[in-house]
């Protein structure tokens, strides 16, 4: 084996090997050692030392490789980072670091570290959000007790656009929450309200909902699932019919208790103790009512009320029947109808007495003629409000008559003032007299075609008597025409006379015309009413002595007139000139 140039170590090392190596050759020639073990224990020593540069070659070269791995893992591994947490941008560092792989290495780590760091604070978002995602939904689901605390996290994605879309959800999740809790609070408080309305135990309602509406001061621990919301809603729809139901029987109740009271004239000390029951008779279903307005005890404490009124109703029958009665007979006077009060009241009496009638139903036909009567009275009721307006303006018409009779009636007095402003309304009045009564006739007819009976008004048809005043009125009328003729032509007789003689003849000379033989003297029986009828309107009879009077006058005037007056020509004194 040839021998392998020794080369020298470094020089920090020089002197130390030089020196051994001397040292051993001085041993070799002190023991005298041949060339032959010289050169063995040389390249023994060459063969060690190879050995131990070649195992720190190998070392060396692991530690290379394993510099490399780090080097690679930890790129690896920051990319995946940077991948998992989608920022690129933040941390743009993927070529090649320059240096030694030492200084590579020590470059990497400080990226990893922050890399880790921000990953582990990612996580920790990401499961906050999820866990409030997964809590809000268990409490929409209603499974918030069987809800499973762990929370797992997908660590491939945890971008922040991933944990936008999460908080948006849980955005969402919120809001539902929220709109969930006042539709919670909302029926809660229905419930409520409808339970101090109605005395109903509140707590034991809701407890029986969910149990954890038993601790009503922590809001937040309501529960807010499909179930319990439409568990709420059910109990406001049931407690709100139960409220119409009751409010319903109150009102009948309170309109019972006034159809008693009114019956039996109970004293109205007695009907303020049912002032909280009678004032709902009006209410609506919405109108917002007194505490325990609706409470059982109080629809109890009405109902034995009614009972009680019910016994003294059935005690005072008779006498309630005969009220009815009486209230029946003053409907028919008050419109003037036909009613035999004493007849139909001893009619009741035996009947009542003979016990051959069930008095309730002989009561409740009492209320039956009654709601029938003021129908009736209603629909006569403009016809009678006519009547009324006709009376007054025939009461009118016969005062002016009276009126325009007085020959002082301008003479200044107290009052003069007063009576000629209403006989100046009085004139407005009789001149709307034609048309009213035509109106009223047409009215009648009417009435009495739709109804099918004849309008009676105080036993005497209304249509008849209405007839007969026109007719009279007719008469009056011609009358008075005739009347003012035999004026004018007494007028112009007078003043004939006084251009034929020069003088106008005195009212006192002026001989009076006999009456035919068998001609009355009262001529109010000629314009009269028939005899053997009776009118109960006034205006008849103002009519009829209105009549007389213009009758009278007209007599009176022609007695002033020769009977064989022959009107002369205006020309007339020609005939007389010589």
């Amino acid at each position: 084996m040839s021998r392998l140039p020794f080369q020298s170590p470094p020089c920090a090392a020089v002197t130390t090997c030089g020196s051994l190596l001397q040292e051993l050759q001085d041993l070799w020639d002190e023991i005298g050692e041949t060339d032959l073990e010289r050169d063995k224990m040389i390249l023994q020593l060459e063969q060690e030392c190879l050995s131990v540069y070649r195992r720190k070659v190998d070392q060396a070269r692991k530690h290379k490789a394993d510099l490399h791995q780090i080097l690679a893992e930890g790129e690896a591994e920051a990319s995946n980072f940077i991948s998992t947490l989608g920022e690129r941008e933040s941390f743009f560092r993927l070529e090649k670091p320059k240096g030694t792989l030492k200084e590579q290495v020590a470059a990497i780590k400080p990226l990893l570290v922050d890399l880790r760091q921000k990953r582990e604070e990612r996580i920790r978002d990401f499961m906050d959000v999820q866990f409030q995602i997964v809590h809000i939904c268990a409490e929409i689901a209603g499974t918030i007790d069987q809800e499973n605390s762990v929370t797992q996290v997908d660590e491939r994605d945890l971008t922040l656009k991933r944990l936008a879309e999460l908080k948006s959800q849980l955005n969402e999740l919120q809001k539902d929450k929220n709109m969930r809790l006042q539709k919670v609070n909302a029926l809660i408080k229905s419930i409520h309200e409808l339970s101090i309305l109605m005395s109903v135990d509140f707590d034991k309602t809701l407890s029986e909902v969910h149990p954890s509406f038993a601790d009503m001061a922590n809001s937040h621990s309501k529960s807010i699932s499909n179930d319990t919301l439409a568990r709420l809603a059910g109990i406001v729809h049931a407690l709100k019919q139960e409220k119409n139901q009751r409010l319903q029987k109150l009102q009948d109740l309170g309109s019972t208790l006034i159809e008693l009271w009114n019956l039996m004239d109970t004293p109205v000390d007695e009907q303020k103790r049912f002032d909280h029951v009678t004032c709902l008779i009006s209410a609506l279903t919405d109108t917002v009512l007194g505490q325990g307005s609706l409470a059982l005890d109080v629809i109890e404490q009405v109902e034995l009320e009614v009972d009680k009124l019910n016994i003294l109703k059935a005690s005072k029958m008779k006498e309630l029947i005969l009220k009815k009665q009486r209230e029946l007979e003053e409907i028919y006077r008050n419109v003037h109808m036909d009613v035999e009060g004493d007849s139909e009241q001893n009619m009741l009496i035996n009947l009542i007495d003979s016990g051959r009638v069930d008095l309730s139903e002989l009561l409740a036909g009492m209320d039956g003629r009654i709601s029938k009567a003021k129908e009736q009275a209603l629909s006569r009721k403009d016809i009678l409000e006519k009547v009324e307006k006709w009376t007054l303006a025939c009461e009118e018409e016969s005062w002016l008559d009276d009126y325009e009779r007085d020959q002082n009636r301008y003479s200044a007095g107290r009052g003069v003032h007063k009576n000629l402003k209403r006989a100046e309304k009085a004139r407005i009045l009789i001149s709307k007299l034609p048309s009213l009564v035509e109106n009223l006739i047409a009215k009648v007819k009417a009435w009495e075609k739709d109804k099918g009976v004849p309008f009676m008004y105080d036993k005497v048809r209304l249509f008849e008597t209405l007839q007969e005043y026109t007719m009279l009125r007719q008469q009056k009328e011609e009358d008075k025409k005739r009347s003012r003729e035999q004026k004018r032509l007494q007028e112009q007789f007078a003043a004939e006379q006084e251009a034929l003689f020069g003088t106008k003849p005195s009212p006192m000379r002026q001989v009076p015309v006999k009456k035919p033989l068998g001609q009355s003297s009262n001529v109010n029986m000629a314009a009269g009413t028939p005899t053997g009828r009776r009118i109960s309107t006034p205006s008849s009879r103002h009519g009829v002595s209105s009549s007389s009077k213009e009758k009278k006058d007209t007599a009176k005037a022609s007695a002033a007139i020769p009977v064989n007056y022959v009107a002369l020509p205006k020309d007339s004194s020609a005939i007389f000139s010589p």
